[in-house]
């Protein structure tokens, strides 16, 4: 499962760089007896609106979304974050040169998963390819190599990664913080798997500054 456009903190962020693209998946209908969600109905320029900082071991890592795009990845995403689903979960997957993965919530620090948070974990997205290139500091949704199954778990790309283009639904970019995503990108580790993986001690959603 898995699987990326080098942001300075003080210069402002590009337009995302986009190529034609197959029409995303239609969005699915929304489970009757779910508790509802704050971005459930939130419409694309709310989801817009809405920029995500992850506290983590190393550092602050700040994104921005593009609903446009990809926009039931971004509303998952807001929602998840919301839930307080990603705090104490880790990067547990680490590829040198290429990409740090998170999201994946049985990677909580106290290993304590309700069957609420477990169901939660389990809600498949629609995969939606689109128009934005996978190049470095792009956040995209990773998935199984069948469609339809991403779930929680995300990834950060340090390289840019042509393969991955209207493959993977990518719906956000670092902002800031690049530096960290790098240093976790290099920490020590074998086989995918680093030595002492970094936690996201939390993460947040506000509206995004004016810029």
């Amino acid at each position: 499962m898995c699987f990326a456009v080098s942001v300075a903190a003080q210069q402002p962020t590009p337009t995302p760089d986009v190529r034609e693209t197959p029409k995303a998946n239609a969005r699915p209908t929304p489970n009757p007896n779910a508790i509802p969600e704050p971005y459930e109905k939130a419409d694309v320029k709310t989801l817009a609106a809405q920029c995500v900082t992850l506290d983590t071991e190393a550092g602050v890592i700040e994104m921005e979304m593009y609903p446009e795009h990809a926009p039931e990845s971004v509303r998952n995403f807001l929602n998840v974050i919301s839930l307080g689903l990603y705090d104490t979960t880790s990067f547990d997957r680490v590829v040198p040169n290429f990409v740090i993965q998170g999201g994946n919530i049985w990677s909580r620090e106290d290993k304590k998963v309700t069957k609420a948070m477990g169901e939660r974990a389990r809600r498949t997205i629609p995969d939606e390819p689109n128009k934005i290139l996978h190049e470095r500091g792009v956040v995209s949704m990773a998935r199984a190599d069948e469609p339809n199954t991403a779930t929680t778990n995300f990834f950060i790309l340090v390289a840019a990664a042509p393969f991955l283009d209207n493959k993977f639904a990518a719906f956000g970019r670092v902002t800031k913080g690049m530096d960290v995503v790098d240093a976790i990108n290099k920490a020590p580790g074998a086989d995918e798997k680093p030595d002492k993986p970094v936690r996201i001690k939390k993460a947040t959603v506000a509206t995004c500054p004016a810029r």
